[in-house]
């Protein structure tokens, strides 16, 4: 097992980053401590910008058809904000994080990671060469050995703990309850949903056929939650819902419950050696939009390549650490606007000024939308020491969804990186720069010129992101840097692959 990657957690970001090293050539093994999934979850959302991560990875329509439910709204403190606004560039999908890491685990065992339900892992010593990884399950215990260890395993990460990473307190504890319950119309109306002195209570319908199935969300920022291993129940429900509104609630028994609640907190650094964290793990923040999961996912996405190549042995120095560099500040990012929101709401004296204020404000379209994208849409920094300063709008952007027209005919940007390799455009452009020696993990692909894509050369990683563009000065010497930055040293020889 000397290239294996151990991932502890098998939610959204355990799973991508699974299939993300997977589809890269090193295999990945998952430990899941729940043993079975329960067809219920508190994340409910996904964001444009994470379909379009899947899409690049021919997954989008796994997870989207002509009946998934689309809001077109979201919320910034119970503020609602219109997303149909935005010309359809942002949306949330309402898919359950249950389905989500269904479909996800469904990829995994399709590309060969090996997914452990029941698994948890209780003990790591790390070395120069490698992780041992003590694990424990119903046959007992077990050591595995990795290259790396990676803590994908939530808010109250075992990886963190023992790795023994830094944080930032950015907030204490908040103390919340979901519950998904049938509730009649008629009852729905007494609920007093909204921002109260205690608290606040939502009301979300769960399935746009059947409206009286809701979830019931409340949280109290001045509460800490009870020990964990106190079971939660519909009395407690209700008994927050009193102690929020000022009013009882009327519903049955609960069809699934959890709690939920954790200090804010943002590690110092998102890697210690061959020990790394991605997801809730490194950043937990309170519940914003479904912020915290669609940020899991694209920490996932942007971690997979680059340990993929440190382990190949290609990736040039320093790529690894460049996750952090670029993901941690996404990070501060998600637990700021989820923080931020919080003086919004409680107490509601102080408060009140601020919402009419808020209120007033994301009714000019600039202000929503720099609230909707201010986590989802991330342009990395990108420069090259030795060379002038690139101010190319895409630059650090993800590629943009577009046809292009090639001599095979028209293609799908986004399906170009479908297998996890780097790519280079060359759009419009009569001759192609030789890059033989990185056709074992780069394509060239010549294509017609596209208007939004305002370029000769475009680089791009294997994220997504456009790690050079050349707007047709044929700049060989930067591209050269660029492929070498990101890329690595060429390898000779070897078949360039070309379409």
């Amino acid at each position: 097992m000397n290239d294996t990657v151990v991932i502890a957690g098998g939610g959204p970001a355990g799973l991508m980053l699974a299939c993300e090293l997977q589809l890269a050539g090193v295999p990945a093994v998952v430990l899941e401590s729940r043993p079975v999934r329960e067809r219920s979850s508190g994340g409910m959302l996904l964001h444009a910008r994470s379909v379009d991560a899947l899409r690049r990875r021919g997954l989008a329509d796994r997870f989207r058809d002509a009946t998934t439910p689309v809001w077109p709204r979201t919320h910034f403190a119970f503020l609602w904000l219109d997303l149909s606004e935005l010309g359809g560039t942002d949306y949330d999908l309402i898919v359950p994080q249950w389905r989500t890491e269904k479909l996800l685990e469904q990829r995994a065992v399709e590309l060969g990671v090996r997914v452990l339900p029941g698994h948890r892992l209780i003990g790591l010593r790390q070395d120069a060469d490698g992780v041992a990884v003590r694990v424990r399950s119903a046959a007992g215990e077990q050591v595995l050995r990795c290259t790396y260890l990676v803590g994908c395993d939530g808010p109250h990460s075992t990886v963190a703990e023992l790795g023994c990473f830094d944080f930032l307190t950015l907030a204490p504890s908040y103390y919340g309850v979901i519950a998904d319950v049938a509730v009649s119309g008629d009852a729905q109306g007494h609920f007093q949903a909204g921002v109260h002195p205690d608290g606040q209570f939502g009301v979300l319908p769960m399935n746009p056929h059947d409206p009286s199935e809701v979830r019931l969300m409340t949280v109290e920022f001045d509460r800490e939650p009870p020990a964990a291993d106190v079971p939660v129940t519909a009395e407690e429900m209700r008994a927050a819902i009193r102690r929020i509104t000022g009013a009882g609630a009327d519903f049955g028994e609960p069809r699934w419950m959890t709690r939920y609640g954790s200090p804010t907190r943002l590690a110092t650094s998102y890697r210690k050696g061959r020990l790394l964290l991605a997801g809730d793990a490194a950043h937990p923040h309170p519940p914003s939009s479904g912020n915290g999961l669609n940020t899991a996912l694209h920490d996932s996405v942007n971690l997979g390549w680059k340990l993929a190549a440190t382990i190949h042995g290609w990736a040039p120095p320093g790529l690894l650490d460049t996750y952090h560099d670029e993901r941690h500040p996404v990070g501060r990012r998600a637990c700021m606007r989820a923080l931020a929101q919080v003086p919004l709401q409680h107490p509601p004296q102080r408060a009140d000024p601020l919402r009419e204020l808020f209120a007033e404000l994301i009714e000019y379209p600039e202000v929503n939308r720099h609230l909707v994208q201010a986590v989802t849409r991330v342009r990395y920094p990108i420069a090259y020491p030795g060379l002038p300063a690139e101010d190319h709008p895409l630059l650090g952007t993800t590629l943009p969804d577009v046809t292009l027209r090639t001599a095979d005919g028209e293609v799908e940007a986004a399906g170009l990186l479908a297998d996890g390799r780097g790519l280079l455009l060359c759009l419009g452009a009569d001759e192609e720069p030789d890059l033989t020696g990185w056709a074992d993990r780069l394509d060239v692909i010549r294509a017609d010129e596209a208007e939004v894509l305002d370029a000769r050369w475009l680089l791009v990683r294997p994220d997504g992101h456009i790690a050079w563009a050349d707007a047709g000065a044929g700049d060989r010497d930067g591209l050269r840097v660029a492929v070498t930055t990101w890329f690595g040293a060429a390898r000779e020889p070897a078949a360039a692959r070309t379409g």
